[in-house]
């Protein structure tokens, strides 16, 4: 299953809500699965981002809707990659000869 790269900014409405239940972050883990994500690994980040978190999900579709949901709530902003294993980019290069 593709593998996504989330890296989220919370707003400042998201930074009091954190403050004021930091729970709800593992809240909002069990809404994406429901949208058809699965988180695999999830840190907070010191510097540009405030987390990042590396999802599996079917399809672009999936990850776009989980992208838009979150976001339209005014919590947080992200940023989503598509991320492909070394050994995926190998074989990638390897049929293109």
């Amino acid at each position: 299953m593709p593998i996504y790269l989330m890296l989220t900014n919370l707003t400042d409405e998201g930074r009091k809500a954190v403050k004021l239940k930091p729970g709800r972050i593992k809240e909002v883990n069990k809404e994406v699965e429901k949208m058809g994500a699965k988180i695999l690994h999830q840190y907070a980040l010191l510097g540009v981002y405030d987390f990042v978190n590396i999802l599996e999900a079917p399809d672009n579709q999936t990850i776009a809707k989980v992208a838009v949901e979150l976001g339209s709530r005014g919590t947080l902003n992200t940023t989503t990659l598509a991320a492909l294993s070394i050994d995926e980019f190998i074989e990638m290069l390897k049929k293109k000869k």
